[in-house]
């Protein structure tokens, strides 16, 4: 994923540098690389100048693959209305926003279009070729990378709470705290359910959480600090081991699919 996100920057490099050609350096799948792209790679990535050729190889070898790929109007729309929700906006105070920031419209949806053809050509090309792994090679990962398993013994936080949930959204509007519960608390990690510790993992400390339904209440934690180190057992750690165990294998199996395609790739080095 990591090379994925790296190319896609890459990309961007080299269409901001596309006015200072001042020659073309190769050919690939008939797209060419000047060398004031490479250049600009070996500054801003900070690499080698055969580094920076591979990377930019790597970044035509993508577009030719991603050729066929189609990405409707329509699904432009939903990818756009489902990011504006996110973001608590419209549509129009998006738009608005962004003529603010100087990006046209037609760029903004030019480049989700870009987003998603990536992202499709990923989970097509690359994600769809990994097999689910077993139970044995989850276990193996796991003695193999205890150290990347470790979490917090116990998080300090503050909890709020109200049976109300306007006061609730209110509340993490404006910090007002009428009409909420407050308290401190200390949980230790290993008697809070998964759920609840991923999200609480996953908040910086001084952040607040989104707020949780209990059924009879609404509750909402500010994370203090988190304090002291504890190896997560294996089955606690089951569905962390399994998605970085993806994260690898996703990142060989990338790898691997330009290595082939490079192989029959019509490559020309003019310089």
């Amino acid at each position: 994923m990591k090379k994925l996100i790296l190319l896609g920057f890459i990309t961007l490099l080299t269409l901001a540098h596309a006015r200072m050609v001042d020659g073309i350096a190769l050919i690939v799948e008939g797209e060419a690389v000047t060398t004031s792209e490479i250049r600009a790679v070996q500054r801003q990535v900070g690499v080698s100048k055969a580094q920076a050729i591979d990377l930019l190889i790597q970044d035509r070898l993508q577009k030719a693959a991603m050729k066929n790929i189609h990405i409707s109007e329509d699904e432009i729309d939903a990818k756009i209305a489902k990011i504006a929700a996110q973001n608590n906006i419209s549509i129009p105070k998006m738009q608005k926003i962004l003529k603010q920031r100087g990006t046209s419209w037609a760029k903004y949806r030019s480049s989700i279009r870009e987003a998603m053809k990536k992202e499709k050509f990923y989970k097509e090309k690359v994600v769809a070729t990994i097999p689910a792994p077993s139970e044995d090679e989850l276990k193996l990962f796991y003695r193999n990378h205890k150290k990347e398993f470790v979490i917090p013994s116990s998080i300090s936080m503050i909890e709020y709470s109200t049976s109300s949930k306007q006061t609730m959204e209110k509340f993490l509007r404006t910090k007002n705290t009428k009409g909420i519960k407050s308290r401190s608390v200390t949980k230790k990690t290993k008697t809070l359910n998964p759920a609840l510790l991923s999200m609480l993992l996953r908040t910086q400390n001084g952040a607040y959480t989104r707020p949780l339904n209990t059924g009879d209440k609404y509750v909402v934690y500010k994370v203090k600090s988190k304090n002291g180190r504890v190896g997560m057992p294996f089955e606690s750690a089951k569905g962390a081991v399994a998605a970085r165990w993806r994260q690898q294998q996703q990142g060989k199996a990338l790898k691997d699919y330009f290595s082939k395609m490079r192989t029959s790739a019509d490559v020309q080095i003019l310089r």
